[in-house]
């Protein structure tokens, strides 16, 4: 892709992969059928098929000249729908499933897809702190596997707009949110690489003491970022304080797409391309941040 550092590869860290699964579960939730709730909400339905979905987002980041993205199965129980898109193809996605460690079934997102590329914990949503036992099996289970998958740990704030667009509440409880909870979980686990999306969501300064303290600790840049209102902060100066604590090779591109017809959200990465520029990084960091990072995770 043509960015301010001339031709650059760009992979996307954060993109939700919203199958026919994640509209059926809407619908359960507002006796809706999953047509239904795509029409309300004025989304495309997917293809019943995960292949078919992964088709159509290797065509959209085909157009959009990116890369290689990875895609978020985004209600527990969906990791096989990514699995689907990295098989048919492959290099291309990375698989990343939402797992609900309170749930009996949990542990089947590992044992029955070994080739998941990362487990995403939504503590705030589903009601547990990372360092409940039953969250500590998990990672240490995945630290057992070669190779290991990331930890994805959504910390802050966290709304989802398509709940409240169909009247579904959100009981979600920000006191699991807090980066500094993962501290000794990340200590603790070495071998994994934890990543927090969003620069932490409205805990950046917890997300980059976090990072600071460890190094297996990871920041995706994904969203429009709307925290920064909290915080008096512009997206320029939140770049420049996470490259001056962590530096360009934590940092992971995300854009933070998720339905069409929108498709790959190009105004993100052209908000985020611009302040990286007037903070004048190099070439180097560019590829690192925009697509090199996310590529060794693998």
């Amino acid at each position: 892709m043509q960015t301010p550092w001339g031709d650059c590869p760009v992979s996307d860290a954060h993109v939700h992969f919203f199958s026919r699964t994640f509209f059926q579960s809407l619908g359960e939730q507002c006796n809706k059928t999953a047509g239904e709730v795509a029409a309300e909400l004025g989304w495309t339905l997917p293809p019943e098929s995960p292949a078919a979905l992964a088709g159509e987002w290797a065509a959209e980041l085909d157009r959009a000249g990116v890369t290689a993205a990875a895609l978020i199965a985004s209600v527990p129980g969906d990791e096989a729908s990514v699995g689907a898109a990295v098989v048919a193809h492959p290099g291309r996605f990375f698989a990343y499933a939402m797992v609900n460690p309170l749930a009996e079934t949990a542990a089947a997102a590992l044992e029955g897809s070994p080739a998941l590329h990362a487990l995403c914990f939504f503590p705030a949503m589903h009601g547990y702190s990372m360092d409940d036992p039953r969250v500590q099996a998990m990672l240490a289970r995945a630290g057992s596997l070669t190779p290991a998958p990331a930890v994805f740990v959504h910390c802050g704030v966290l709304t989802v707009g398509v709940r409240k667009k169909l009247g579904l509440p959100s009981r979600f409880d920000i006191l699991y949110s807090n980066p500094l909870h993962l501290h000794a979980v990340a200590l603790a686990h070495p071998r994994l690489r934890f990543i927090l999306p969003h620069f932490g969501a409205g805990f950046f300064r917890e997300a980059l003491m976090l990072a600071d303290l460890c190094p297996n600790v990871y920041l995706d840049t994904s969203s429009s970022n709307s925290w920064m209102r909290y915080e008096g902060l512009d997206l320029k100066s939140v770049f420049r304080r996470a490259l001056d604590t962590v530096g360009a090779s934590r940092l992971l591109f995300g854009s933070d797409s998720s339905f069409f017809p929108r498709g790959w959200h190009a105004e993100i990465f052209e908000r985020q391309t611009q302040a990286l520029r007037e903070l004048g990084i190099g070439a180097g960091d560019a590829r690192l941040i925009l697509g090199e990072n996310l590529q060794r995770l693998r």
